[in-house]
């Protein structure tokens, strides 16, 4: 289950016909991306196992979640944008249901990014269905 919003950027891949085009459009979802207040970059909000600085700061509103998020690398803040598209005004149980890794796969970020950059994606993931299990 994927949002409208995540829909979208769907659509716009399937526009951009290169890596590099479509690595350029992350990387510009995450510069429009607002900044993480710099009292949430925290080690509670701080994602272990990524490569670059991490911080997710969710929020429940009733059964809805949301999160905000930044990086100090430009890529990953753009993969956080990405993710934001993907989970942000779902239910807890949409989360939870949510398949991100096959929803990802559709843009086709698997195949380009490093090992590295996606055991930090799957890091911000387990983070997010953890904090929508638990709430």
């Amino acid at each position: 289950m994927a949002s409208a919003a995540f829909e979208e950027i769907v659509e716009d891949f399937e526009f951009l016909d290169d890596w590099e085009d479509r690595y350029a459009h992350v990387i510009e979802l995450g510069r429009a991306m607002e900044p993480l207040d710099a009292a949430l970059k925290v080690p509670a909000t701080k994602v272990d196992g990524c490569a670059s600085q991490v911080w997710l700061h969710p929020r429940i509103e009733g059964d809805v979640f949301h999160f905000d998020g930044d990086s100090d690398a430009m890529i990953v803040r753009g993969l956080i944008a990405v993710l934001r598209k993907l989970y942000n005004g779902l239910t807890l149980a949409q989360v939870l249901e949510t398949d991100a890794q096959a929803e990802l796969t559709r843009l086709g970020l698997h195949e380009h990014l490093s090992a590295q950059r996606s055991n930090g994606v799957r890091a911000m993931i387990e983070r997010i269905r953890s904090v929508a299990a638990t709430a």
